[in-house]
């Protein structure tokens, strides 16, 4: 992505710092997820398989499981505990039951060159893969430093959540090449109006 360009719709985004709020951001500025071939992309671009790993299996109903759990974690993430007790405890119940399904089983294999390289002991199921998003977000969840490390991005309509690791905790947009820029130049703008009056 070229500094100071808007994402384009079809481009998925990995810079929120955990699996869990990546997945939220395939919200943003659309529904990214659109169909099972984005989803695969994000899949892929996440980290849950390893490149190359056939993913021909993923139906529609993968895109249900995949949304349905965007739809808890941002619940969760983005309310904390002042969301009425009731929808909070069912979007925690459900993330939950979600992670307790067993993470697709890695292997050690020799790649072309000899050297060792990751792979999937069989083709993943969609509980599996999903069951990492919903255990990355129960830790998220649960531990205090990385709680108080989540942000909102304060860009104009940007709903990414973020965990601000930068030093010194002042973070404040989710990409300093996008709502960065686009802060930076309206601010311009904001003083050469005043500069003319």
């Amino acid at each position: 992505m070229a500094l100071g360009t808007a994402t384009a719709p079809y481009e998925l985004r990995f810079d929120a710092g955990r699996i869990s709020l990546d997945l939220l951001s395939t919200t943003h500025p659309g529904e990214r997820l659109d169909s099972v071939g984005p989803l695969r992309a994000w899949i892929v671009g996440s980290g849950l398989v390893p490149v190359g790993t056939p993913l021909a299996h993923a139906d529609a109903s993968w895109l249900v499981g995949f949304r349905e759990l965007r739809g808890q974690v941002g619940l969760l993430v983005r309310s904390g505990t002042s969301l009425g007790a009731r929808p909070y405890d069912v979007a925690l119940g459900r993330v939950n039951e979600i992670a307790r399904a067993a993470p697709p089983a890695p292997r050690a294999v020799r790649g072309d060159d000899g050297t060792l390289v990751r792979e999937l002991d069989g083709p993943p199921a969609c509980a599996a893969l999903l069951a990492v998003v919903a255990r990355d977000a129960v830790e998220l969840l649960t531990d205090p430093v990385a709680r108080a490390a989540v942000r909102e991005c304060e860009g104009d309509n940007c709903p990414i959540v973020y965990l601000d690791t930068s030093r010194g905790r002042r973070r404040r947009w989710c990409s300093s090449e996008v709502c960065g820029n686009r802060e930076r130049v309206a601010r311009h703008r904001r003083r050469a109006a005043l500069a003319r009056a």
